[in-house]
C-alpha cells in the first residue's frame, strides 16, 4: 500500500497536470494486454499527449478547483486520462483509431477547451481536420486572390509582348 504521503504527492502531480491541459478524454479499459497498452501510450505521444491510468478517488480528489472537475466527477469502473494542452483534434484521431481496433476501449466523457463533451462529441471531433490542415486551408484562401491578381498581370504583359512580336513580324510597324 502506498504512503499518505506518497498519494499526496500523486495528487498534486495529477493536479498540476490537470491545471495545465487543455483537453482531458476520460476513458474506460478494459482486458487491455501490455502490448496494447503500450502501443496505446505510444500513439498519444506522438501527438504530444499524456496517458495516464488513474485512481478513481485520486482522480476527483486532483480535480478539484481545475476545469475538469465536473468531468472526474463521480467516476466508476476503471479509468484513464488522455491528456493534452496541444492539438485536441490530433489526441481525439488518435483515440478513434485505437478504440476502432480494440472495442474494449471506450469514451466516457471530456473537456475539450474549457467545455465538457459526450463520447459522441469526441468522435465528430475526431471528424474534424487537425488544426495543420485548416491554418493550411486558411492560408490557401488568402494566397489565392494575390495568385489570380499576378497571372493576370503576367497575361497583359504576355499579351502585349506577342502583339507586338506579331506587329514587327508583319512589318505594322514602319519607322
Amino acid at each position: 500500500m502506498k504512503k499518505r504521503e506518497d498519494k499526496r504527492k500523486e495528487a498534486e502531480l495529477l493536479h498540476q497536470t490537470l491545471e495545465q491541459s487543455k483537453t482531458v478524454f476520460v476513458t474506460g479499459f478494459d482486458r487491455l494486454t501490455v502490448a496494447a497498452d503500450y502501443e496505446l501510450r505510444k500513439a498519444v505521444r506522438s501527438v504530444g499527449g499524456t496517458y495516464k491510468v488513474v485512481k478513481n478517488s485520486l482522480a476527483e480528489h486532483a480535480a478539484q478547483g481545475t476545469p475538469s472537475e465536473p468531468v472526474l466527477k463521480g467516476l466508476t469502473g476503471m479509468n484513464s486520462l488522455a491528456l493534452t494542452s496541444g492539438d485536441p483534434v490530433a489526441l481525439a484521431k488518435v483515440l478513434t483509431s485505437y478504440a476502432k481496433e480494440h472495442p474494449t476501449f471506450t469514451f466516457k466523457a471530456g473537456l475539450v477547451e474549457g467545455r465538457v463533451v459526450d463520447a459522441g462529441a469526441i468522435a465528430a471531433l475526431a471528424q474534424m481536420p487537425s488544426r495543420e490542415e485548416l491554418l493550411a486551408r486558411i492560408l490557401y484562401l488568402i494566397q489565392a486572390p494575390a495568385q489570380s491578381l499576378a497571372r493576370a498581370i503576367q497575361g497583359v504583359g504576355r499579351n502585349l509582348a506577342v502583339v507586338i512580336d506579331q506587329g514587327v513580324k508583319e512589318n505594322k510597324f514602319r519607322s
